[in-house]
């Protein structure tokens, strides 16, 4: 496990997991929305978000949270050697999206860019959760299927399977 990419639909809680992640593998974290955001909300250029996440790519070791773009989507996942897919049923992510909005003003969701617009990002969540289950969610299920047994893939559709890949990851650790 030295390239890992953590994906799935909008508040599923990859930001949260793949924190947690990097926390207990050394491994170096990237989150795809502070890459592609500035502080505010500001979205940078495409060529710039390219330019970063293909360094990334290159780089030996590196954990990836999120989607970024359709174009640097595919070619991530491919690269990685470990995949790590939250499927949880679309109720769950509407669930947590809407705890997300709620408990946001009080405190920044992880992997948020600084000063994020809580109310426009998380309407553009709910959005964008409806998208991804139509579009996204049976390409990334039939992607999964065909790469488990060519690399580990962690496929979670449920908040009991999370708990279990973190026992999972824990064991596989070394103890200090």
């Amino acid at each position: 496990m030295q390239k890992v990419a953590v994906f799935g639909n909008a508040g599923g809680g990859k930001s949260t997991l793949s924190k947690r992640l990097s926390e207990l593998t050394g491994l170096p974290l990237y989150t795809l929305d502070k890459i592609k955001f500035q502080p505010g909300g500001i979205e940078v250029s495409e060529a710039d978000y390219q330019q970063t996440h293909d360094q990334i790519l290159a780089s030996d070791r590196w954990i990836v949270d999120g989607f970024g773009s359709i174009e640097t989507l595919w070619p991530r996942l491919h690269q990685a050697d470990t995949l790590v897919y939250v499927d949880l049923p679309l109720y769950v992510h509407f669930g947590l999206v809407t705890k997300r909005f709620i408990t946001g003003y009080l405190s920044p969701p992880d992997g948020w860019p600084e000063n994020s617009p809580i109310l426009k990002s998380s309407l553009n969540s709910y959005r964008t959760l409806w998208l991804c289950h139509q579009r996204l969610t049976p390409r990334y299920r039939q992607y999964v299927k065909q790469v488990e047994g060519r690399k580990p893939v962690y496929h979670l559709q449920s908040i009991h399977q999370i708990a279990q890949f973190w026992k999972q990851i824990e064991t596989q650790m070394p103890q200090p």
